[in-house]
């Protein structure tokens, strides 16, 4: 893949940048330097994106607004901050001598819906001002607050700069220069003193073939002050060409720095699009982990309960003569273990949640919870695709030990050819890795092209007279092309030591080797990728149907025990271990549903056809 002709065309009504300059001051403020620079890289952005991505892509903003979330919680839960300023950009004081007041007052982007006042309201539980987020809350909350994202973004951003200024060696370049003098010469019987002032407009342009052309034109208007105070217009025009016949010579070589640029931006959305897909997976799977813990503080406190309930029910029949003295000790020592258990499991979910708050790039003493639900819907949404590994199997009684291959069931285990073949096509990351290759080329040509002779063909004319103040008595000068002077040239540099050039293009061919290298590993570890997460998707389906069957025994073995312990058929041992093994069964339960929606969404993410929005949401691949 090339991109050529798809940004700039230097031979083809390419952009024309104009800059007029009188003295040594310029007319343009910074803030218009900052927009003009804004304007070429967004429409940069604009169409590589269409190229890369081959499709019309969504508006990108390198800037974040100012009103983001982080700042909301800072002011709306009056957390403390080391310095006020560090709330935004608009909040930080002007220092001395800035230079663009507009870019620290500026008006940002409108952040999204859902971080309107009002929608923080509703989405907090009733009577309480802590904001409760939804995954869907949470990934628009990354791709606006998040410090990795922002710099993600600004590369892409400084990666169009860079082809914006490869660009400018191609575009016609108008300049002017003024200047005025007055003089006074004392060395004489009689002071002369005189006025002089010149302008000089020029053109200068790099053509994609390599030539310069470049063209001026001086206007100079003396006058004396003294004496007969005579006055002359000067006019003299001066042009000129090269054109490489050998070395440096040909469009593929000149243009080589703005063809690397194009394909660096086009790397530069590569990435970024392959960033987004991963960033997004692991968010999801930070969100998931946060309500797998907190699901865990909730087993563990049912489970404190259920011991409380137990103990006393065993100190009550130890007193009673019923069970002996010991067991009501092993009761009461389980009892503290679980309330220790139900306390670190409270600890460990407040420090996942502060870790997954940093992810999102908010404060971490910010009070804000997680959407229930959402563990919920991962549980009905797994149970829809997969039912039968909820269903109670039949076990014979003399059943066979299972060594069969368990066979692919959900949506998304396809064929390792099929996965092999998606990924292939959308692996971003397998594209670069490709097209650096085609780089790598480029630059053997171009290292080639540096051991030609070096032959410049080349002329220049200029015609008219220039005026200084010795020849303000003489007639108004004319521009006469007939009586101009024209002069051209052959340059020739034969090569014979080219040392350095030498070494480079025997350099290019072993970075060329190495590209190529690369490439290969990119490929394999695309194919190991996507091969190790198909089996970690069956796996995790095979581990969510053992898990399922193991709460139904473990539930089935509470209620046995409890039973046999009224009748006093069981120990208050077999009670506590039936206990245990029910709250274990049910974490297992929970981390494997959240295991298998997160293989999902990891195959979707190594195949490269998770496509994921501007604003961190996404929209997921059917096969």
């Amino acid at each position: 893949m090339t991109p050529e002709n798809i940004f700039y065309h230097p031979l083809c009504g390419g952009a024309l940048s104009v800059a007029l300059v009188i003295g040594v001051a310029g007319c343009r403020t910074p803030a218009v330097w900052r927009r003009q620079a804004d304007k070429a890289a967004y429409r940069a952005i604009e169409k590589a994106r269409e190229q890369a991505l081959g499709q019309q892509a969504a508006p990108f903003a390198v800037e974040r607004p100012s009103d983001t979330f982080r700042r909301r919680l800072f002011e709306q839960q009056d957390l403390p901050i080391s310095d006020p300023a560090f709330l935004g950009l608009d909040t930080l004081p002007e220092i001395r001598r800035w230079p663009d007041r507009d870019y620290l007052k500026r008006a940002t982007l409108r952040p999204p819906d859902w971080f309107a006042a009002e929608s923080d309201e509703a989405a907090a539980p009733a009577g309480s001002k802590i904001p409760v987020l939804t995954l869907i809350d949470a990934l628009q909350a990354a791709a606006y607050n998040s410090r990795e994202y922002q710099n993600r973004k600004e590369a892409l951003f400084a990666a169009a700069l860079g082809l914006d200024l490869e660009a400018e060696a191609f575009r016609g370049t108008l300049g002017a220069m003024l200047r005025g003098e007055i003089s006074s010469d004392l060395r004489g019987d009689e002071a002369v003193s005189g006025a002089t002032g010149r302008l000089e407009p020029s053109f200068s342009r790099r053509l994609a073939g390599g030539s310069r052309i470049a063209a001026s034109l001086t206007v100079d208007l003396v006058k004396l002050l003294t004496q007969s105070r005579a006055s002359s217009w000067g006019l003299r025009a001066d042009t000129g060409v090269t054109i490489p016949l050998g070395r440096g010579a040909g469009r593929h070589i000149a243009r080589e720095p703005l063809t690397q640029a194009e394909f660096d931006l086009l790397y530069a959305v590569w990435e970024f699009e392959r960033f987004k897909q991963g960033f997004s997976v692991q968010i999801a799977n930070a969100y998931f982990n946060v309500l797998a813990q907190r699901d865990q503080v909730d087993n563990a406190e049912d489970n404190y309960r259920r011991l409380l309930e137990s103990a006393r029910r065993t100190r009550q029949l130890a007193a009673a003569g019923r069970l002996p003295e010991i067991q009501a000790d092993q009761a009461a020592q389980d009892e503290l273990r679980a309330r220790n258990r139900w306390i670190a499991a409270r600890q460990a979910y407040a420090r996942q949640l502060d870790n997954f708050k940093l992810s999102l790039g908010l404060p971490p003493d910010a009070e804000l919870e997680l959407d229930d639900g959402e563990l919920e819907q991962v549980s009905a949404f797994v149970r829809q695709r997969l039912p039968e590994a909820f269903t109670d199997l039949a076990q014979a009684e003399e059943e066979e030990v299972d060594f069969s291959v368990p066979v692919a069931a959900g949506p998304l285990e396809m064929a390792e050819a099929t996965a092999l073949e998606l990924a292939f096509e959308h692996r971003h990351d397998l594209r670069i890795a490709q097209s650096r290759v085609y780089d790598a080329q480029r630059k053997v040509v171009v290292a080639a092209d540096q051991l030609k002779i070096e032959a410049t063909l080349g002329g220049s004319g200029a015609f008219g007279e220039g005026r200084g103040l010795a020849g303000a008595d003489s007639e108004n000068a004319r521009l006469r092309p007939e009586e101009g002077v024209y002069s051209s040239f052959l340059s020739l540099d034969f090569p014979w030591r080219r040392t350095a050039e030498r070494n480079r293009y025997r350099q290019s061919l072993i970075n060329l080797e190495r590209a190529l290298r690369e490439a290969q590993d990119s490929e394999d570890q695309v194919k190991v990728q996507v091969r190790n997460q198909l089996r970690n998707l069956q796996e995790a389906r095979e581990t969510l149907r053992i898990q399922s069957q193991a709460v139904r025994v473990a539930s089935r073995r509470v209620e046995s025990t409890d039973l046999f312990l009224e009748a006093g058929r069981a120990a208050i041992r077999d009670v506590l271990e039936a206990q245990e093994a029910l709250i274990s069964a049910r974490n297992s339960l929970t981390a494997a549903i959240v295991a298998y929606r997160m293989g999902e969404l990891e195959l979707q993410r190594d195949l490269g056809v998770l496509q994921v929005a501007e604003d961190g949401l996404w929209r997921e691949f059917e096969p």
